[in-house]
């Protein structure tokens, strides 16, 4: 019960109890074998060891908390670059989804038509998904009121022509891996921007746009939340709190507000970066806010920089939940026995994306390997 089943071999698209993980020619290969971790008692480990992408190799792991995985992640590499997106979705699984199936796709749209990558390009792909959602909800509107209230963090990196942009909405974060000198030191550098109302910048920025609530941010349990509410301030969906039409009656009297809501309270514009890379940078992990909570920048780059590239992703995910364990004083063994749902009491969903950078491919003015197009999915489990 203790030990986790041994690694499976590769899946079949939608097979049963498998996943669907699709390398560049759709075809299985040594590199890029994928494979589902059961633990004995429901709760559920999807990992790629280690793969090959557009700019170097990649580690990817999920491990599942909630009774429906509310995580979603893709790395796609093609004409302009490697995409990566980790979504971290609340309240139910279909805005992450939704994510997941239409947000690349608008990039690739919008890189299309400007010719490159640009700030503006993943602006404008992240608007598209937003308002994709929002029309969603409108259809369902009067059968499933409560897509309303669902929502998701939307990470986003995207290395292109020795560029890395990165783009965020929510908590969720990308650390990098940086080789200080010849020293042998590896140093964690946030690169993404979190917005979340636990971080007292957040709150000051919301008190600037809201100068009249004085209610727009309360602190309730030692959680600070957005009108005692959400703690990310912005996201994907989350509609609820964007248009006043969808806050009222038939949706949980918990998310309605008790006064009129004249402008969006959440926002579903991104903090966007650019990162030019330079031949120091070695590492980059992408994680939704699952990992962060039981684990530093620092020990999560000194894990990957101490430990061999194959099984990275899934090795952050174990320390993540041995942290979680000792908090409740208990065992890891005894916390892999926990079913899911029940083990949300414990960990969320937690997803890890590491991309080791290959500065030889990096610099290539353009891209020669088949394309790649992979998602993280236990949907169908």
């Amino acid at each position: 019960m203790n030990v986790l089943y041994s690694c499976l071999k590769p899946f079949r698209q939608h097979d049963g109890d498998r996943v669907d993980s699709v390398n560049g020619n759709g075809s299985g290969s040594n590199s890029n074998n994928s494979y589902l971790v059961r633990e004995a008692k429901g709760g559920l480990l999807w990992c790629r060891d280690l793969g090959k992408f557009g700019s170097g190799e990649f580690s990817m792991a999920v491990v599942q908390a909630n009774q429906i995985l509310e995580d979603q992640s893709q790395i796609e590499s093609g004409p302009f670059g490697t995409f990566v997106g980790v979504y971290d979705g609340h309240g139910g699984p279909e805005a992450a989804r939704y994510v997941c199936d239409h947000l690349y796709r608008h990039f690739q749209v919008a890189a299309e038509m400007q010719g490159n990558v640009t700030t503006e390009t993943i602006e404008r792909a992240v608007q598209l998904t937003e308002e994709g959602f929002t029309a969603y909800v409108s259809e369902l509107w009067s059968t499933r009121p409560n897509i309303a209230t669902v929502g998701t963090c939307c990470l986003i990196g995207v290395i292109c022509q020795q560029t890395l942009f990165v783009a965020n909405l929510g908590d969720s974060r990308v650390v990098l891996g940086k080789k200080v000198g010849n020293t042998g030191v590896t140093a964690a550098i946030q690169l993404s921007r979190e917005h979340n109302a636990n971080l007292e910048e957040v709150r000051q920025e919301l008190r600037e746009l809201h100068p009249n609530d004085p209610q727009i941010v309360i602190l309730r349990h030692g959680v600070w939340r957005v009108k005692g509410i959400i703690q990310v301030s912005r996201s994907i969906g989350d509609v609820y709190m964007k248009h006043s039409r969808y806050n009222q009656e038939p949706i949980n009297a918990k998310y309605r507000l008790p006064e009129p809501m004249n402008m969006p309270i959440l926002t579903g514009n991104p903090s966007v970066i650019s990162h030019p890379l330079h031949p120091n940078d070695s590492f980059l992990i992408f994680a939704s806010d699952g990992l962060w909570e039981h684990l530093s920048n620092e020990k999560a780059v000194d894990i990957v920089h101490s430990h061999p590239r194959a099984g990275s992703a899934k090795r952050l995910i174990k320390a993540a939940l041995q942290e979680a364990a000792k908090k409740r004083e208990m065992r890891y063994s005894d916390l892999k026995k926990i079913d899911k749902k029940v083990r949300r009491h414990f960990h969320d969903d937690i997803t890890v994306i590491v991309l080791f950078l290959n500065h030889d491919l990096i610099s290539r003015v353009t891209v020669q390997d088949p394309p790649l197009s992979i998602r993280s999915d236990l949907e169908h489990l």
